[in-house]
């Protein structure tokens, strides 16, 4: 049928005369607990995979959601009752193994957040959540590709951390550079050069002085404050990793 104009085109069109796969969002929910990188999971209650363990997400609902961070933000709160301030966007992933239900999409996300200020609320869905360290799971055997889109997680939250100040995003209000290079190495999984790490966060203003101190251990330590308006800050520089030996 030949059409004259895009009014009528679209009028006639009908979605069914194609295939649709199945559209999903994930979410790799990270936090520091316990001196480890922990990550949030919940237990599935349904089929399929019914009993492992999952990263939380769902379908995307086409009636209410406005868009892919509406659909992550509504199955975080319906799955583990936590309602994320930020979230951001890591990877689509789709083809016709991931899922058997059928040929899949999925949207996957990260957040990094505080322990301690999100606690896991009664969710709307039958299903229970739970903090794991991060290398616990993925020794599980998780649902669908998870273990998968959780290493791709892992993968750019350690990037961030490298160039960016979002692990600042977990600390008080008023913390010691020790306390916040502590949480950078227990993310990247190795220690950072003590004088480098201040020198990069102060000369970029990144932190700011309080005329405040605490005693840790029996010295007293100065006190600092977040001073940039969000953690998104880019350092000029990245952090290096460590030289492995066969490189020196």
């Amino acid at each position: 049928m030949t059409y004259t104009s895009e009014q009528e085109y679209l009028a006639h069109y009908l979605k069914t005369d194609y295939d649709t796969p199945l559209f999903t969002v994930d979410m790799a929910i990270f936090s520091v607990a316990k001196g480890q990188l922990q990550v949030l999971m919940i237990q599935r209650s349904n089929f399929p995979e019914k009993g492992k363990w999952a990263l939380p997400g769902g379908f995307v609902n086409l009636r209410t959601d406005s868009d892919l961070m509406a659909t992550a933000h509504r199955k975080l709160v319906e799955k583990t009752g936590i309602n994320s301030p930020y979230l951001e966007q890591v990877e689509t992933i789709g083809n016709h193994h991931r899922d058997p239900r059928g040929w899949s999409i999925t949207s996957l996300y990260f957040a990094l957040i505080d322990f301690h200020k999100f606690d896991i609320q009664e969710s709307t869905a039958n299903e229970k959540s739970q903090w794991h360290s991060l290398e616990e799971a993925l020794k599980l055997d998780l649902a669908f590709d998870h273990k998968e889109l959780l290493q791709i997680a892992f993968g750019r939250l350690g990037n961030k951390t490298r160039y960016t100040a979002l692990p600042a995003s977990l600390m008080p209000e008023l913390f010691t550079l020790t306390e916040l290079q502590t949480i950078y190495e227990i993310i990247l999984g190795h220690t950072l050069e003590k004088k480098s790490f201040r020198r990069r966060m102060q000369e970029a203003g990144a932190v700011e002085e309080t005329g405040q101190q605490k005693i840790v251990g029996k010295r007293p330590a100065q006190l600092f404050r977040y001073a940039l308006k969000d953690y998104n800050f880019t350092f000029p520089r990245m952090l290096e990793t460590p030289r492995h030996p066969c490189d020196q």
